[in-house]
């Protein structure tokens, strides 16, 4: 079996997407999908996290600034709720 070296220290990048009209939503992309079967719930859940503070200190738009705190607060919930 090969291993990968290569692979970048973040598991994940957030995006935000949707309308300021409508309805802002959260998306997630996985960046290197070698070992992607191997990943845990709890992995998935800190790169998420990760991904969500990374691009939280990029924004200007005070729409998604919202939504992407109030995924922030749900995701820690959620890694809480699994430790």
């Amino acid at each position: 079996m090969n291993i990968d070296f290569a692979e970048s220290p973040s598991l994940v990048v957030a995006k935000t997407c949707g309308c300021k009209e409508g309805t802002i939503r959260v998306t997630y992309s996985l960046l290197n999908e070698t070992h992607s079967l191997c990943f845990d719930k709890k992995d998935l859940i800190i790169g998420q996290l990760e991904a969500c503070e990374r691009l939280l200190k990029h924004l200007r738009d005070q729409n998604d600034r919202v939504v992407l705190e109030q995924e922030i607060k749900e995701l820690k919930m959620a890694l809480d709720l699994m430790t």
